[in-house]
């Protein structure tokens, strides 16, 4: 029970490692760095799979087990205790975060070991992994707000690493302001629980609920606040611009931020507040409609765009809908089932992205690549890997969460066909523009000077990240195997505990009804040529129709299509829909009422009109003071005069 009694070690060893790289790195040579930053990350982890393991050893009565470490805050009936927890939910969280995170530490040592703030970099690094641990492992909503506003400082950090390229400053500064728009939604929200429940502690609110019933639009209230925060940390409809231009910073900070751990901290903070999202139906349609519309939505942009990484960008918009789409029909096991699974092919297709990239001598667009495949043979094998994984074949992880998720959105308690068809259709369209990147970037004849751009295989500090999340892309899923031939989905069995505890009675029954249901009825062979396989396979046929078979196809649909091509490759011109009805507005009123009218016309106005009145004053009474002693002493008989005379009045009135 060592480390089970100090869980606040974990967040320690890569908080020390920020501080030690952030202070004396600068001076100190690459090797130094990577064993501080790899090194604290490393640690993190192996105390993270310490911790699970005391846990295992754990009686169900001592779950969730929680630390409190001391009172923060004190204001009458509101208290907030540094408090931290495990469960089964964080126990799946921490693992995936630490070790992903560790990986991308290790894949991060030779993409940037040529750039300059190399010491920087580590520090955001380290840094953004003790925000994103305390908020997986918070047992309030104060200290998870620690660690929700911490992941989105270190994100505006990391994407505007390099700050004197516009871009990259930009996309920093967008990231935090549309991020900050849902967070003050979540901020009333917590505000709201608190004003509900006289606490922000997760085991109080939750047992509260259960026991003491409150009224359902309350719920719903709160629920929708919550979630509009999950809508700007996730990325969702209609705050989800701010990712794809993220793609400015390094492709390591895409792999681990914008893929495997903080774009996913909304899905998390959904599916710990089940309780009361379970108690909120309207909100819970609210955030499956969102996670659908999205999903569908982001896969239509991603079939058109030409550079690497905005695909994959619009992909995990995409992926991230379907997340919210399964906790939205109560399938939160299969939310963060594919939470899991995504961090491991999506951090994958990234870090492998970025191996072409750095083959390419810095290329991004698909259009500039072409037959890499022989080149690069071990990026081409595990992109390929991910590839299969994310667009659900059958066998790689990618097929067992995304099948859980749509077979809940079908034939769970709150089934829905309207959302079941767009994710069907988003899964055709993600298969399709996945094998598209595919295509483009290793098969076909090099569209680049082969003179000019050496073609060369990473590293092994960058290679054997990628075998590694290759190896979970393909087994990673196989928890739920069972489940295909009668079994038991042991991913869903574990995580059972967490969504049922505090679960309402009709929902409780509705899913042990589903699952046994399904458990009986869910055979292999109909998993296997189910609608999402199919629509899968047709996708992977229609991308090698179009850049295999017939390469000049596409070029003729785009011209034949152009109107709905232009649409799609400016991203239904949101960006610019939103400039014209919000930026430019916004910036107008700033400047011409804001600025101009309140401070320089009411305030500046008033503080430089004291002063100018101050000054005329003074400049006036100066002239009294001329040195001529005839002035002067004419103005003490004016004086004398005038006080003679205001006494003789004032005599005369008294008598």
């Amino acid at each position: 029970m060592l480390l089970l009694n100090h869980l606040w070690i974990i967040l320690a060893l890569p908080l020390a490692g920020a501080a030690i790289n952030g202070l004396f790195g600068k001076r100190w040579p690459q090797s130094a760095v990577n064993s501080v930053a790899v090194g604290s990350v490393s640690l993190a982890f192996l105390a993270a799979a310490e911790t699970v393991r005391e846990f295992c050893n754990l009686a169900p009565d001592q779950i969730p087990f929680i630390g409190n470490y001391f009172t923060w805050m004190v204001a009458g009936p509101f208290r907030v205790n540094f408090s931290l927890q495990v469960d089964q939910l964080t126990v799946v969280m921490l693992l995936t975060v630490s070790f992903v995170g560790m990986l991308i530490h290790i894949y991060s040592t030779g993409y940037m070991a040529h750039e300059g703030g190399y010491y920087r970099f580590f520090c955001y690094l380290n840094l953004f992994m003790f925000f994103m641990l305390t908020l997986v492992m918070a047992a309030n909503l104060i200290v998870m707000f620690v660690g929700w506003e911490g992941v989105g400082l270190c994100s505006y950090l990391l994407i505007g690493f390099w700050f004197l390229k516009k871009s990259a400053a930009d996309a920093g500064k967008k990231a935090f302001i549309v991020t900050r728009i849902g967070d003050f939604g979540f901020t009333v929200g917590i505000l709201l629980v608190f004003a509900a429940f006289q606490s922000v502690d997760f085991g109080t609110i939750f047992r509260d609920v259960s026991q003491n019933p409150r009224s359902e639009a309350l719920l719903t209230a709160i629920c929708i606040l919550l979630f509009t925060g999950a809508i700007g940390k996730s990325a969702q409809l209609p705050l989800y611009v701010w990712l794809p231009d993220a793609m400015e910073g390094p492709t390591p900070v895409s792999a681990l931020i914008h893929a495997a751990t903080m774009v996913t901290a909304g899905v998390y903070m959904v599916a710990r507040m089940n309780p009361l999202f379970s108690r909120a139906p309207a909100a819970m349609l609210v955030v499956a409609i969102v996670g659908a519309v999205t999903a569908f939505y982001s896969a239509t942009i991603g079939l058109v765009q030409t550079d690497i990484k905005k695909v994959l960008a619009y992909s995990t918009v995409s992926q991230l809908g379907y997340m919210f789409l399964a906790c939205g029909v109560g399938a939160y096991a299969a939310g963060i089932f594919h939470l899991m699974t995504h961090a491991f092919f999506k951090g994958l297709l990234f870090l492998a992205a970025g191996s072409v990239i750095h083959a390419m001598g810095g290329e991004q667009d698909m259009f500039k690549m072409g037959g890499l495949a022989k080149k690069i043979p071990v990026t081409y094998w595990t992109m390929l890997i991910a590839t299969l994984a994310i667009a659900g074949i059958p066998g790689f992880a990618g097929f067992f969460s995304k099948d859980a998720i749509l077979e809940a959105a079908k034939s769970g308690p709150n089934a829905n066909l309207a959302l079941w068809l767009l994710g069907v259709a988003g899964a055709g369209l993600t298969s399709f523009y996945m094998f598209r990147l595919v295509f483009l970037t290793f098969f076909g004849k090099p569209r680049f000077d082969e003179h000019k751009v050496h073609v060369h295989e990473s590293p092994k500090n960058m290679t054997v990240p990628l075998i590694v999340l290759a190896f979970l892309s393909i087994f990673g899923g196989w928890f739920a195997a069972p489940k295909l031939i009668g079994g038991i989905d042991h991913f869903e069995k574990f995580l059972s505990p967490v969504f049922t505890a505090y679960a309402p009675q009709a929902a409780e029954a509705a899913t042990a009804t589903s699952e046994a249901a399904t458990s009986s009825g869910m055979e292999l062979l109909h998993a296997l040529t189910g609608v999402p396989v199919i629509v899968a396979v047709l996708g992977l046929l229609a991308a090698w129709w179009l850049y295999i078979k017939n390469p000049e196809t596409p070029k003729r649909m785009a011209q034949s299509l152009r109107g709905l091509y232009l649409l799609l490759l400016n991203k239904y011109y949101v960006d610019e829909i939103y400039a014209a009805l919000i930026v430019r507005p916004l910036l107008w009123i700033s400047t011409n009422v804001l600025w101009h009218v309140v401070d320089e016309g009411a305030i500046d106005g008033a503080v430089n009109g004291t002063a100018r009145v101050a000054r005329e004053s003074g400049s006036q009474l100066r002239k009294l003071q001329s040195g001529n002693e005839r002035s002067y002493a004419t103005w003490v008989v004016i004086g004398a005069v005038g006080f003679t005379v205001l006494l003789l009045v004032l005599l005369g009135g008294a008598r």
